[in-house]
């Protein structure tokens, strides 16, 4: 019984801080542009987070809860073990307002009770690595693409400003629509975090009710982190307008929900942070954006929080198998 409360709190630790973490790729546009309120962004991210996860969460839960690490080895030690660990290292990313990869975190984190046990499906694991490197590529170079396209204004694409300055209304508009449909691929993504080993153990019964009874907390680390986030992301590498958001916005979000699909844990923070980098390379130059203090913070943190998440994770599972 009373692991069983300490693994509902664990639970509730990780996804306030995934929905700290997750808001921030959504909605830091068009916050930090002054097109919604941070009660706005925070009721839209919540309700599109959990119709994702209700939706399109069942195949990255079903990896998560046997993929890497077979079911079998799921008991509610491990369970603890991983989400505790992954949590850990997500939370070490929102102390320092450094959205991370709720993905990277878990993903690390079963490998780390895997290897400690001693039986881990290396296939699987070497199948998402590759998505994990292309589609933020992917993200990158797209939009940097299109973004050259439209920026800086000059005699080709004049039409294209006459066009948004005249409909600046609809632009604000469809850059909220985009802003949920980002929140609606966390959902179908990310909730999966916390959802899969829950599923693996026989804790949860019904993925489709776990998804939305976790998908629900995310609301909750949205209000409590959120604000930090969305200003790192949005203000400080590059200042965002609303063709930028409404560009980065769709572009990551689709990605992503196709990542949900093939059943691969995905970050959508490194898909939106490289669609921000591009944007800023267009903008401000490569070396500029490369160079950036937030740019190396992020990177830091980004390599070492998985880490930790991993190191928690192995000796922890080390431990209880030596005792």
């Amino acid at each position: 019984m009373v692991k069983i409360i300490i693994l509902f709190l664990v639970v509730i630790f990780f996804a306030i801080n995934m929905g700290g973490s997750g808001i921030a790729p959504s909605f830091a546009a068009t916050y930090c542009s002054n097109i919604l309120t941070k009660k706005k962004a925070i009721l839209l991210f919540g309700f599109f987070v959990v119709v994702g996860a209700v939706f399109l969460g069942y195949n990255v839960t079903k990896t998560l809860g046997g993929g890497i690490l077979p079911g079998r080895y799921f008991d509610i030690n491990i369970v603890l073990i991983v989400l505790f660990s992954a949590s850990f290292g997500l939370f070490f990313a929102n102390i320092l307002k450094i959205p991370q990869s709720t993905s990277w975190t878990t993903v690390f984190s079963i490998v780390g009770s895997g290897l400690a046990i001693g039986n881990i499906n290396f296939t699987k694991f070497i199948l998402i690595v590759p998505f994990w490197i292309l589609l933020p590529v992917v993200s990158y170079f797209l939009t940097l693409f299109v973004h050259k396209i439209i920026y800086p204004p000059k005699f080709n694409n004049l039409w294209l400003y006459e066009k948004f300055f005249a409909n600046e209304k609809a632009l604000k508009k469809l850059s909220i629509i985009a802003s949920c449909y980002v929140a609606f691929a966390i959902g179908s993504n990310n909730v999966a975090n916390a959802v899969g080993p829950l599923v693996a153990a026989g804790i949860i019964k019904n993925s489709t009710l776990g998804l939305f009874a976790v998908g629900l907390i995310f609301i909750v680390g949205a209000g409590i982190i959120g604000k930090n986030t969305m200003r790192t992301v949005g203000q400080e590498v590059v200042p965002f307008g609303l063709i930028s958001a409404t560009l980065t916005n769709f572009i990551t979000a689709t990605l992503l929900i196709f990542a949900s699909i093939m059943g691969i844990p995905q970050s959508l923070v490194q898909l939106n942070a490289a669609s921000i980098f591009a944007i800023s390379h267009s903008k401000n130059g490569f070396y500029h954006t490369a160079s950036h203090k937030t740019t190396r913070k992020i990177f830091f943190v980004w390599l070492v929080s998985p880490v930790i998440a991993f190191v928690s994770s192995f000796f922890l599972t080390g431990a209880i198998k030596w005792f």
